[in-house]
């Protein structure tokens, strides 16, 4: 009896201990291609931060033949980076797409492809991506500034204003927002908005001619002439060259402060 037992446990060990090994190498496997295809990953990034955008490329791509899930997004977006900064437009919107296909709520991969897009002048299809992006990742501060500007372009000025707002709210002590949202409020016919921007750029940028030169501008339109020519005058000091520029609005305000008298 004993005898006839030994054959059939000896066969089941030795079926367990093939199932172990199988087990074990899978994990081996699973070690060895997850770690490798991070190392391209890794190795992509620092290329490309080196200038060998090829070798970058070329690092990307194996990193996606290795990896799956976010992983493999992370390296179709990089990619995407890459060709982008080689020139290759439509092929970083490629990957761009192929990484919110992999992993449809990777906002990063809406953003990039939104700028690429903006790149093109597809402003309703960068508009789109920054608005899932924003989605997914409400404190995005560029996908505000970016989406600002494609709205500026497509006429959309409330929206852009909207957007500058949104972009202000996060970085409250950014001069260069606030002269956006300032020109946007021009544009839209709020002067006295627009001159509460200019001013409150000022406020953090003492030097920024541009913003003492705008302001000029806006307060000729309100007929405000000896505060534009003293901003006006202010700009030249910090920045001469701007004064061709501004000539206009400089005859302007001394035609329409003469006329006050």
């Amino acid at each position: 009896m004993v005898e006839t037992l030994l054959p059939m446990l000896k066969s089941i060990l030795i079926g367990h201990l093939i199932v172990l090994l199988l087990a074990v190498s899978l994990q081996v496997a699973r070690c060895q291609t997850l770690p490798a295809a991070a190392d391209y990953n890794s190795r992509g990034l620092a290329r490309l931060r080196q200038g060998d955008i090829d070798g970058a490329i070329e690092d990307f791509t194996k990193a996606i033949e290795l990896s799956s899930g976010m992983p493999r997004a992370m390296s179709y977006n990089n990619r995407g980076n890459a060709r982008k900064a080689k020139g290759d437009v439509a092929g970083a919107i490629d990957d761009y797409s192929k990484a919110v296909e992999t992993n449809p709520r990777y906002a990063e991969a809406y953003y990039d492809r939104g700028i690429a897009l903006q790149s093109k002048n597809d402003l309703t299809g960068a508009i789109n991506d920054y608005s899932k992006a924003l989605e997914l990742a409400p404190r995005l501060f560029g996908a505000y500034i970016n989406r600002g500007n494609a709205r500026r372009n497509k006429k959309q000025l409330k929206g852009a204003i909207e957007d500058y707002s949104a972009a202000i709210e996060l970085r409250p002590k950014d001069a260069s927002v606030y002269f956006g949202r300032a020109t946007v409020r021009q544009e839209a016919g709020d002067l006295e908005g627009s001159i509460a921007d200019y001013t409150k750029v000022i406020e953090l940028d003492p030097r920024s001619a541009a913003s003492y030169a705008e302001r000029g501008v806006v307060e000729t339109q309100e007929s405000m002439y000896d505060e534009a020519l003293r901003d006006f005058d202010q700009a030249w000091k910090i920045d001469p060259s701007l004064k061709s520029k501004y000539k206009t609005f400089i005859k302007q305000a001394r035609e329409g402060k003469s006329k006050q008298r």
